[in-house]
């Protein structure tokens, strides 16, 4: 990317956090000048199961991701949803997700939620992940009141 005009797509990961819908937010404002388009991305992923052994209620899990991908977009934006920005649920674990939906992106921006010895220095893991091995830029978000 050498132009800031060729910028078309930014990819965010949404996970319902206050963190995702601050990355929402930041990507907007960078997107609404350059009249790029905003994908809101969640992911979700059935977790292994052992031999024999299916617990019960596990089950839905695209049905909830779906429901906090549209409520952490109404949390940035409020009741309209700007036209610009698109919701995309994936089946797959967030890093494996982000890191494929950067080959197609422009720009990546996540939210930081790591947790860890020291504080505010840490990204967590899917950051880190995406940070380490995406295909375009990435920009990793605080939320306001870790800043």
């Amino acid at each position: 990317m050498t132009d800031a005009r060729n910028v078309r797509t930014i990819v965010v990961g949404v996970d319902g956090s206050d963190a995702s819908v601050e990355a929402l937010r930041q990507a907007q404002s960078l997107a609404v000048p350059l009249s790029a388009t905003v994908v809101a991305l969640a992911s979700w992923d059935v977790p292994p199961v052992y031999d024999g052994y299916v617990p019960t209620g596990i089950d839905d899990f695209d049905v909830r991701a779906r429901e906090i991908l549209q409520e952490t977009v109404a949390t940035a934006f409020g009741a309209e949803q700007p036209a610009n920005v698109e919701t995309r649920l994936v089946q797959g674990r967030p890093r494996h997700t982000l890191i494929e939906a950067s080959r197609d992106a422009d720009m990546i921006v996540v939210g930081r939620r790591g947790h860890g010895g020291f504080g505010g220095l840490l990204l967590g893991s899917v950051s880190s992940a995406v940070v380490a091995h995406a295909h375009c830029p990435v920009l990793v978000v605080h939320t306001p009141d870790a800043m």
